[in-house]
């Protein structure tokens, strides 16, 4: 019998999308939200959020034209990343009741290596089933843009990471998977990234309460 003291697990929510989609944005309004029903929530990033992966973040990010990174050892490197997070942050939270509102998660490893970088999904799955468990997100928030509108958000903000500079038919594959992806898998939706700040925010709101995710 389950004891009444039993914490109750939290929700895991993810943001997803492009450079230049907005995440940051969605990131404070779905936060506002959440604490506006009075949940507790915890913020993390991707690739990052502990002390390693915030290195790990690094070594993605950063250009060295001295060496070229094999789009294998980027997954790798994503998913050492994620688990580390997974295991330090995310389940404790979620466990102890708290919900947990990602900037980014596994699908951007879906979407940008196995898209973007076209490794397909063979080895991405191996890695998510041995790495993450069953270990899901319970809603997604996919944000959807043109690539090349977005990457003109991305420079107006300054430098482009290693990423970033990647060619328009990197980030159009990319994006090609993600909406692949959320077509197929019910607890994601996709919000047009491309209208007015209001207008997102207003969408993001109405989804998170057609969703039903917190009935209180």
């Amino acid at each position: 019998m389950i004891s009444s003291n039993t914490p109750k697990k939290g929700k895991f929510i993810v943001i997803e999308g492009l450079e230049g989609a907005g995440k940051s944005t969605a990131i404070a309004t779905v936060n506002a939200w959440l604490v506006k029903k009075g949940l507790p929530v915890v913020c993390t990033r991707e690739p990052g959020g502990t002390p390693l992966a915030e290195q790990l973040r690094s070594l993605v990010k950063q250009a060295d034209p001295s060496e070229h990174i094999a789009p294998e050892t980027e997954l790798l490197l994503m998913y050492a990343s994620r688990v580390q997070l997974l295991r330090n942050v995310i389940e404790p939270a979620l466990e102890a009741g708290t919900w947990v509102l990602a900037d980014r998660h596994d699908m951007s490893s879906r979407a940008y290596q196995g898209g973007g970088r076209q490794l397909g999904d063979s080895l991405i799955n191996t890695l998510r089933h041995a790495v993450l468990g069953t270990t899901r997100p319970d809603f997604t928030l996919y944000l959807d843009i043109d690539p090349a509108l977005g990457l003109a958000r991305a420079a107006r903000r300054g430098e482009l990471d290693r990423i970033e500079q990647e060619q328009l038919a990197f980030f159009e594959r990319t994006r090609a998977t993600y909406l692949a992806i959320a077509a197929t898998e019910p607890n994601i939706v996709v919000i047009d990234a491309g209208q007015s700040i209001e207008q997102v925010q207003m969408a993001l709101q109405q989804a998170l309460e057609h969703a039903n995710l917190c009935p209180i």
